[in-house]
């Protein structure tokens, strides 16, 4: 396979409620597409990041430059042998920018597999047809508002409810869910690395609401700190922004800083890394799930497929299209029986609808051409 071009398509597509987390407030999905012509057909993805560096570093405009002028070039380089599992060892020369690789190879493994007539699932070892879905809730003005929230949600079907905390919206919010919702409600919580290893007395206090675990409590770069939290509280710790390949994890199990982890794709540098950090985790016992970025259709496809892997035992983020966006950019998800269908076609098993594309699209910009 050769690359011919490389397109990129600046998106905003508005969401249907603003999205609050410690960290700030969506009301659109501000990012980019990556379609990538070869030769043998072409492949699109979705890049993961914002605007803005405040979630990750990565953000769409260091992404657009470190792809074009260099990640692009390394892989277009290798001319008529291009495969979406030499892209890694192509650009590892490049430090960090996991989300860009990210996006590279996703389009890239796309057009592949639909040369192939293969799908993501197929490819990635999934064993499940559909998956078990969970929603997450956003930081609210008030409790009414929170319970008003999760009534529809589980009104919805969703199985499982992740609730976004920061200091100052944790235990009282969840007393509230839980006491309204019962104890056989799937519940955790995300604080987005808000707190730090002082606040473990106040954490403590989650203990009492049967979670099933507490994600990324602390900042992304403190493996310790969450190996001490994690004696200091019952309930599982989650890691998500810590884990950015299966060196990562292998260093966190072995610290004993997670008991479950969260993996998205675009922070680890792409899907045939995520399933690294899945084996690894299947193998030592760490169960997994499949969190999100607030993906349209093009990036939620290809999570599907990865939450349908064995290892993913929890509800994730793979929430119906409907829970972000009045309309997607491909045909619809649809939550049916709490599951989610995950997508049999060849590649992501989507296509990206023309007419939705065109009234959320920004800007387009080449950034390759053979």
């Amino acid at each position: 396979m050769r690359i011919e071009n490389v397109e990129l398509i600046s998106i905003e597509v508005p969401l249907v409620g603003a999205f609050r987390t410690s960290f700030g407030t969506d009301t659109v999905r501000s990012t980019f597409l990556l379609r990538v012509g070869t030769d043998e057909g072409e492949g699109w993805a979705e890049f993961a990041g914002d605007p803005d560096p405040l979630y990750c570093a990565e953000f769409n405009a260091s992404a657009e430059l470190a792809l074009r002028d260099h990640l692009i070039p390394r892989v277009a380089a290798l001319g008529d042998g291009v495969t979406a599992a030499k892209v890694g060892p192509a650009v590892q020369p490049v430090k960090g920018h996991r989300l860009a690789k990210a996006v590279l190879e996703t389009a890239l493994l796309d057009a592949e597999l639909r040369s192939y007539g293969m799908s993501f699932a197929t490819h990635l070892g999934s064993v499940k047809d559909r998956v078990p879905s969970g929603v997450s809730v956003g930081i609210m003005d008030s409790i009414p508002e929170l319970l008003a929230a999760v009534e529809g949600y589980l009104a919805d079907g969703y199985l499982r409810i992740k609730l976004k905390i920061e200091p100052g919206w944790d235990v009282e919010a969840v007393r509230a869910v839980r006491e309204t919702f019962g104890d056989d409600l799937l519940l955790q919580v995300d604080a987005n690395c808000a707190y730090s290893l002082t606040d473990a007395e106040h954490l403590r206090g989650l203990d009492d609401y049967g979670l099933l675990l507490i994600e990324q409590p602390l900042e992304e770069d403190e493996l310790r700190g969450h190996a001490e939290l994690s004696k200091l509280v019952r309930t599982p710790i989650c890691l998500d922004e810590s884990i950015t390949s299966a060196r990562d994890a292998a260093t966190a199990i072995a610290l004993g800083a997670c008991r479950v982890i969260n993996i998205k794709p675009a922070r680890v540098g792409g899907y045939l890394e995520a399933r690294r950090i899945h084996d690894l985790s299947v193998a030592n016992g760490i169960p997994v799930w499949c969190g999100g970025m607030l993906e349209t259709g093009v990036g939620r496809s290809a999570n599907l497929a990865l939450a349908a892997l064995p290892g993913f035992v929890l509800p994730g983020d793979t929430s119906a299209s409907a829970r972000y966006y009045a309309e997607d950019l491909t045909e619809p998800f649809v939550l049916e029986d709490g599951h989610i269908a995950v997508p049999d076609g060849p590649g992501t098993g989507v296509t990206v609808r023309p007419d939705s594309l065109a009234k959320v699209t920004t800007g387009r910009r080449e950034l390759y051409a053979r």
